[in-house]
């Protein structure tokens, strides 16, 4: 009866939590948000400042006392109470001032495949203690095949991988469940750090953690371009402590990457390797198709390719997928139950107990 009664002020909703950026999907309207997975705290009063896209223009230009934070790292609950309030605040947003006192909505959220059962129980607590009244978990490779409409649920094997902000999730699916699954603590961030750390070791020169994601989307790629590609890079000057700027080719940023790439290549390529042969056969002709931010890294889908010898294809809109998962979980959360994996599923599906194990 209570359930009924939020119920009706409540709006299911669906959380991509990811490292870089949180997407939120509300039942029958679609995508609402999509922000960076940032909050601005000020640390003289321990108040939140600003959420989302305001705190993201905050990193590197606030005083001393507000630290602009990333509550989750590699996908996972660096700070709990930081995280409660972000998602407390994305919760608000969708219902709005009307709705205010009240809401109380059904929750699911995408998580990185083989974390513990003590993180998952943080991603759990953080949602219920910011208002959800039923929190639903699932794997983000799962999430994002079902976002893309892969045959997740028929006896023929689905290969995805989903490099994220901070973690690379590689999964191959058959039968509502996942075979093999691989996570990789690289991916966007990753990239960028090793751009922040060329620059240091080659120019002398210091670079924001944002200046250094720009290079990337400017200019980063997996393989030769046809087309060579020239950016800026400001910073500080490590030797003078003045600014100085250099102008660099992708080949640069490309090699300062390449340790990273190959390393995503090598785990998908092990992913592959432990795979039973037949569903291997699948795969080499239904292909492996690549989602999440990460996938953009232009190359990176043709690299893949040549690496493994099967077809990969780049999801559309591989930003969203994860979430327009969630999404569509929402819209038949019992017909899916068997792909989530928190304890509200429990009483829902025969063997959801042992899905827990």
């Amino acid at each position: 009866m209570l359930n009924r009664f939020y119920g009706l002020f409540s709006k299911d909703i669906g959380i991509d939590l990811g490292t870089a950026n949180s997407l939120v999907y509300v039942r029958g309207r679609g995508i609402v948000i999509n922000e960076p997975s940032v909050v601005a705290v000020n640390q003289k009063t321990g108040q939140i400042v600003a959420i989302g896209a305001d705190a993201k223009k905050m990193v590197g230009r606030t005083p001393g006392y507000i630290t602009a934070i990333r509550p989750l790292v590699e996908g996972i609950i660096s700070d709990f109470e930081v995280t409660e309030e972000m998602l407390r605040y994305f919760i608000q947003k969708v219902h709005g001032a009307k709705f205010s006192a009240f809401p109380r909505p059904r929750v699911v959220i995408g998580i990185p495949s083989e974390v513990t059962e003590v993180e998952r129980r943080a991603v759990e607590d953080a949602a219920k203690n910011a208002g959800a009244r039923e929190v639903f978990l699932v794997e983000e490779p799962m999430a994002a095949a079902i976002g893309i409409r892969l045959p997740i649920q028929d006896p023929v094997g689905s290969m995805i991988v989903d490099v994220g902000g901070g973690t690379t999730d590689i999964a191959v699916i058959s039968l509502g469940g996942i075979v093999v699954s691989k996570n990789l603590r690289i991916a966007g961030d990753r990239l960028s750090e090793d751009i922040i750390r060329f620059a240091r070791d080659e120019y002398k020169l210091l670079l924001g953690e944002r200046t250094a994601e720009d290079l990337k989307i400017a200019i980063g790629s997996a393989i030769e371009l046809e087309d060579p590609l020239e950016a800026t890079m400001r910073g500080r000057d490590l030797i003078t402590g003045l600014p100085k700027e250099v102008v660099v080719d992708d080949a640069e940023i490309r090699r300062a990457m390449s340790h990273s790439v190959r390393q995503l290549v090598a785990a998908t390529k092990g992913a592959i390797e432990a795979t039973p042969p037949e569903l291997v056969a699948d795969i080499m002709h239904r292909g492996i198709a690549l989602v999440g931010g990460g996938a953009l890294l232009r190359g990176l889908d043709q690299l893949l390719a040549e690496e493994t010898s099967i077809p990969v294809e780049l999801a559309e809109d591989p930003l969203t997928a994860v979430v327009r998962g969630t999404g569509i979980i929402l819209e038949n959360i019992d017909g899916l139950a068997d792909v989530l994996t928190s304890s509200a599923i429990v009483g829902r599906v025969p063997n959801a107990q042992r899905r827990l194990a």
